[in-house]
């Protein structure tokens, strides 16, 4: 007897697959866990993507709490009358020194450095989100897709925050990061800032350094610092360290009151909000403001600057602290650490108050920052400007 072996059907080893064409996986999810994707998610040029994949997410993205505007570019006026607002800046940064009792000479040094910073404060004023270039193509044609989505106007080139955020309407945390910092440093020098603002400025912290040598340069550091002793050496007084640490507040306690001023139009749009952050990319500054603050710019107009747009700075007291060098336990050195606590001569919270002091930078300048309070601290003023 012989026996035939058949093999099975195919279709009994590879059944042949349902339609997936009929079912969409994503309508099993809620809206609500859709929204706490999207929040994470954040950044609006992608969610301005998820816009166009469908009707349901279209109608979804509006309601995003958490939204990141990166911008691209800043583009600056280019009409006549930059060389007269140059002009006009550096008459008020001479005033400036003057009311700090500075001296003719420092006058010049404030014209002399502020003038080549003052263009980015004006660019400030206008944002470009799309780059323009040719390799851009595809992320032009998606951009216009986001604009069009989240309520631009198709056709326009340039695009603020303020225009691509109108069609948000629950935005509790809202993050802005512009592309580089404002203050044209230069290469070696360490200066960072953070500043919170109500309606007018609350406190702000300047971490500075003249040069920054790196874990893995340390070895090849001579050791040739002066005798320190926890005060403030006679010659940074007379080398001009002094007169450099007073530039870089002011040109801080500037870019600051710059970005407060442009934020104006977005915190009074967008009364959900909790938090606002207004960041660079290269970690430069930070401006912060939470709900008590945002509300208090709602109530109270901000006092603008008559010289440039920007938000008028009040009388100050200072607190400086200042190390010849500072060695950080990651063994990165800093020469010449610089801390600066401000706050309004008005208010009636400590400048010294260390629950904001040294929680205001990341590391490794957290620890800098904690390990300079705890040596002599140095007190100055400084008039509204």
């Amino acid at each position: 007897m012989s026996y035939l072996l058949r093999s099975d059907p195919v279709s009994r080893i590879h059944p042949e697959p349902q339609s997936l064409t009929s079912f969409d996986h994503f309508d099993l999810l809620p809206d609500s866990l859709l929204l706490l994707i999207f929040d994470k998610v954040a950044d609006v040029k992608d969610l301005g993507r998820c816009c166009i994949v469908s009707r349901r997410f279209h109608s979804l993205v509006p309601f995003v709490e958490n939204v990141l505007v990166r911008v691209d570019c800043v583009i600056s006026d280019d009409d006549s009358s930059s060389s007269d607002d140059n002009r006009r800046f550096s008459l008020n940064a001479a005033s400036i020194s003057d009311a700090a009792g500075a001296g003719g000479s420092f006058s010049a040094l404030f014209r002399l450095v502020f003038a080549p910073i003052f263009k980015p404060f004006q660019a400030l004023g206008q944002f470009l989100v799309p780059k323009r270039s040719s390799s851009t193509s595809s992320f032009d044609a998606s951009f216009s897709a986001i604009n069009d989505e989240i309520g631009g106007e198709i056709g326009v080139t340039h695009h603020s925050p303020t225009q691509v955020l109108k069609n948000f309407g629950e935005i509790r945390f809202l993050k802005i990061e512009l592309p580089t910092g404002e203050l044209g440093i230069e290469d070696g020098i360490l200066l960072k800032w953070r500043a919170d603002f109500g309606s007018t400025l609350d406190n702000c912290m300047i971490l500075g350094a003249s040069s920054v040598i790196r874990s893995n340069q340390v070895k090849n550091l001579e050791n040739s610092v002066d005798e320190d002793n926890g005060n403030i050496p006679e010659s940074f007084y007379t080398n001009g360290g002094l007169k450099l640490r007073v530039v870089w507040t002011i040109s801080s306690l500037i870019a600051a009151s710059a970005r407060h001023y442009l934020l104006q139009p977005i915190i009074t749009e967008h009364k959900t909000l909790d938090r606002l952050v207004l960041s660079d990319a290269d970690g430069q500054g930070v401006l912060c403001m939470n709900r008590e603050q945002l509300e208090e710019l709602r109530v109270t107009p901000l006092s603008a600057s008559s010289a440039s747009k920007r938000t008028l700075v009040p009388a100050l007291n200072m607190r400086l602290w200042y190390a010849p060098q500072l060695d950080l336990p990651d063994g990165t050195v800093l020469k010449g650490a610089t801390l600066v606590a401000i706050r309004p001569s008005e208010s009636k919270k400590e400048v010294c108050d260390s629950s904001w002091l040294s929680d205001a930078f990341e590391e490794p300048y957290g620890t800098a920052a904690k390990m300079l309070i705890k040596r002599r601290t140095y007190c100055l003023e400084m008039n509204s400007f």
